[in-house]
């Protein structure tokens, strides 16, 4: 039975949040605790790959540690980013998130459905003559760049932000009880193993969001339980939901 659950995420800034909702609904404890943190690069390490913001119409964002870097180096690099640039986005909520920085406007913001990059492709493709930047964390794989390559679309990928471990206190692996455990990157996945060398599952359930993060909780040799999104769940929230109501 599942009382206790570690999100591998900082806790959710709104009230609203459906983790909170699931929380009271389930009558689980919902620990949000991330085992890494997110550092966006300097100017100077920027500027060290040779790319020029204003040589791009077109930004593809994965997630929101790309956008506060993207404009966080904008404004770093006195760069004022045009009215007219488009920004495609894996998720609505990633697209939202632009309003932060940027007046939203329909006819500049693309997004889809799924969290994947695939599923933006046929709007990108539509806009072939976009030149497009895509900001990435410093660890990342070519499954974005193959991709694009593969469609002809003119892009440069770029480190924007890089994450680091955020190792435990003696406390928190003192205290470590945990039903299930909610991992959104591979990273997260290595900095468990890192806290906890000798780590035995057993009854400790898994969940995943993204392909990378799931091949890496196998590839530690771990048991993967639930994994978001997809076509049913789009989100980590979604899937998680129903996975509670069934094992109860």
């Amino acid at each position: 039975m599942i009382k206790k659950i570690l999100v591998s995420q900082p806790k959710p800034s709104s009230e609203k949040s459906p983790y909170f909702d699931i929380a009271k609904k389930n009558k689980v404890e919902m620990v949000f605790r991330p085992f890494f943190k997110v550092e966006g690069i300097t100017a100077k390490e920027f500027r060290q790959q040779k790319i020029s913001l204003l040589n791009y119409t077109a930004v593809v964002f994965t997630s929101r540690h790309a956008i506060d870097n993207y404009f966080k180096l904008a404004k770093e690099l006195r760069i004022t980013i045009p009215e007219e640039m488009k920004y495609f986005c894996v998720t609505e909520t990633i697209a939202l998130y632009i309003q932060k920085y940027t007046q939203y406007r329909k006819r500049k913001i693309f997004f889809g459905t799924t969290g994947k990059i695939d599923d933006l492709i046929p709007s990108m493709t539509k806009h072939k003559t976009e030149k497009y930047l895509i900001p990435l964390s410093n660890v990342h794989n070519d499954n974005v760049k193959n991709l694009l390559d593969a469609k002809k679309l003119n892009h440069t990928e770029c480190v924007m932000f890089r994450t680091v471990s955020d190792d435990l206190t003696e406390e928190e692996i003192k205290n470590f009880d945990y039903d299930m455990l909610v991992f959104f990157s591979p990273t997260g996945v290595k900095a468990l193993k890192k806290n906890f060398p000798d780590f035995k599952q057993g009854n400790i359930k898994i969940a995943a969001f993204g392909p990378a993060t799931a091949k890496t909780i196998e590839e530690e040799g771990l048991k993967l339980d639930l994994q978001a999104p997809s076509k049913e769940y789009p989100s980590m929230s979604s899937a998680l939901e129903v996975y509670l109501s069934k094992h109860k």
